[in-house]
């Protein structure tokens, strides 16, 4: 088909119009038509082509307006498109426009590239509506679904303004921490929710009741329906936690009040351990910090209701036997006070405390404690008596080696062979060694008390007398009890100086019946072989003797509480240790016996 503005379209248009025409005129010839009339034919028929060619030509530039604004539409989608996409990498058909002057190309080339960027910009609403779904959800959650800020609906508002990756990846990180901050809630709430299980176990309370008040999704949690993790269901369960930490703690006081009061109570009232052991769930709570309590229902108000009954119950026990206990705690301080030679306070003896109990004048509780707290100052005061309670100790012990060494210088077969005299042997020697450090013993004793009076400001008494005074008085009974050893001994030299010089004068031997019979009173014995063995002799108080003053010798006088000082030995010694022959010449001169008589047979 040739295009109308061609050559050959106008040559072949012309030779068709040509043949019409003179075709008309031979018709006009015919007829014989006028000139006048072929004219006017002819000029109406100029004006009808003139029309349809105007009319035609409006219809093309008609044509043309529509399709250049068809092609002015898709240009502006395409740029808008773009640039809600971000894409601005496309190559554009407007660049190329100086190039081509068809319309038809340029819309043909431009509605592809519209297409696909509507089918993108699409598929990126639908991932833009992905995400605000989500945002919404979770800021819902997090804002309890009360309100979305303004920022964000605005921002949400705007997703179809601007489609770009860019903003898509701002939305996806938006999301991210929304996301993120919800982990970080849930996490929070579960915690919460778990100390909240923790104490309401310990305290015995409904822990569904509990939480539900904060919100009904943090328990029994519907299907469909998430966990609540807004503001105010974090605020409520910080609350509820601490609530329950000050019930808790005001719980625990009063269980270790009552429990004190327990323990005080068994002691008093010496309660078996099978009472004990049923309530040692709640004793342990003692030595357990406020943390560390986590036993179920430990402070319950059941538990704590049982423990205050079980403490009304020993409270009006004891009111019945608190007599019993003023008296058996008295004898237990008198025990302790013997065991220490301490003098226990006269103000709360047994009759006295029975006789105030009875007349009513005093609490029996307040007498109790007054005697605890006796026993408490002996106790000290033994601690503080130790060190020098421990010399006396070892004084007495040196006083018994040096009274049983005595004794044993006196037995005159102490040398024989017999079974166990090695052994006596060895202990009279360290016996020996014992007694030779007496008097350090006793001075250093006498240093140490002095000292401690100093400190304390009071005497050291001992079973109610003083130490110092006993001390002294064993140094002195000591020192008269040598010299009077010594003056037996010089008693025995001139004994045996006159036995000697009257038997140089009459020479006269005494006969071995008078020797049997003179010995005998004298306190001499036969022996198996005829000889007569001298018999130990001690000297009692009688005798004119010093005895020796110790603790034990003072302790053993005291009568009752008042005890008045006295000296008592412990028995009667002999104070001279004389050696076997120094008694056996003794002996010989009082029975008589004379120098130069035969032995006896």
């Amino acid at each position: 088909m040739l295009a109308i503005g061609s050559p050959n379209y106008s040559v072949r248009t012309s030779t068709s119009c040509n043949a019409l025409l003179r075709e008309l005129q031979q018709i006009w010839s015919d007829i014989g038509e006028s000139e006048a009339e072929k004219d006017r034919i002819l000029m109406e028929l100029e004006r009808e082509c003139l029309e349809v060619y105007r009319r035609k030509v409006e219809e093309a530039a008609n044509a043309k307006a529509r399709l250049h604004q068809t092609v002015a539409a898709k240009e502006a989608e395409l740029a808008t498109l773009m640039a809600a996409l971000g894409e601005l990498n496309i190559h554009s058909p407007i660049q190329t426009e100086k190039r081509s002057t068809s319309l038809k190309e340029k819309l043909a080339s431009i509605a592809p590239l519209v297409e696909d960027l509507r089918t993108k910009k699409e598929e990126r609403m639908k991932q833009f509506a992905d995400i605000k779904a989500q945002i919404e959800k979770i800021s819902g959650e997090i804002s309890g679904y009360d309100h979305l800020s303004n920022s964000l609906i605005n921002s949400l508002s705007l997703e179809e303004e601007d489609l770009s990756l860019r903003r898509i990846t701002e939305c996806q990180t938006h999301l991210r921490t929304l996301q993120k901050e919800k982990s970080d809630r849930l996490n929070r709430v579960l915690e919460y929710v778990n100390e909240v299980h923790s104490i309401c176990g310990v305290l015995g309370l409904d822990f569904g009741q509990t939480v539900s008040d904060v919100h009904p999704s943090l328990h029994g949690t519907a299907m469909g329906h998430s966990t609540n993790i807004s503001n105010s269901t974090l605020e409520g369960l910080e609350h509820a936690i601490v609530k329950l930490k000050a019930e808790r703690k005001i719980r625990i006081q009063k269980l270790k009040d009552i429990v004190v009061s327990l323990f005080e109570l068994w002691n008093l009232m010496d309660s078996p351990i099978q009472d004990k052991n049923s309530f040692s769930k709640i004793t342990s709570i003692l030595r357990l910090s406020e943390s560390e309590i986590t036993e179920p229902g430990v402070l319950s108000t059941e538990v704590i209701e049982q423990a205050s009954t079980e403490v009304e119950r020993l409270t009006k026990l004891k009111a019945t036997r608190m007599k019993e206990l003023v008296l058996k705690k008295r004898s237990e301080l008198e025990e302790i006070c013997k065991m220490t030679h301490i003098e226990p306070d006269t103000s709360t003896a047994a009759e006295k405390s029975n006789a105030m109990i009875d007349s009513g004048l005093v609490d029996p509780s307040e007498l109790l404690a007054n005697i605890e707290a006796q026993i408490v100052k002996v106790k000290d005061e033994a601690l503080s008596r130790k060190d020098i309670m421990d010399r006396i100790d070892r004084w007495l012990y040196a006083c018994e080696e040096e009274k049983w060494l005595e004794e044993y210088n006196q037995d005159d077969n102490r040398y024989n062979a017999g079974r166990g005299a090695h052994i006596n042997l060895k202990r009279a020697e360290r016996a020996r060694v014992t007694v030779s450090k007496i008097p350090a013993i006793v001075d250093n004793l006498i240093n140490r008390t002095l000292a401690w009076e100093e400190e304390k400001k009071i005497f050291f008494l001992y079973d109610g007398v003083r130490l110092v005074s006993i001390l002294d008085d064993y140094k002195l009974t000591r020192v008269q009890r040598e010299e009077e050893k010594k003056r037996y001994r010089d008693q025995k030299k001139m004994q045996d100086l006159l036995l000697t010089e009257k038997e140089a004068i009459y020479g006269s031997k005494p006969s071995p019946r008078k020797s049997n019979s003179f010995r005998k009173p004298n306190g001499c014995r036969a022996n198996g072989n005829g000889s007569m063995t001298p018999t130990p002799r001690r000297y009692s108080i009688g005798s004119g003797t010093p005895e020796l003053l110790t603790p034990r010798s003072y302790s053993s006088r005291q009568n009752g509480h008042f005890r008045e000082m006295r000296r008592l030995s412990t028995a009667p010694l002999n104070f001279v240790a004389i050696s076997k022959e120094d008694t056996m010449s003794s002996y010989t001169s009082v029975c008589g016996s004379e120098p130069g008589s035969p032995p006896q047979g």
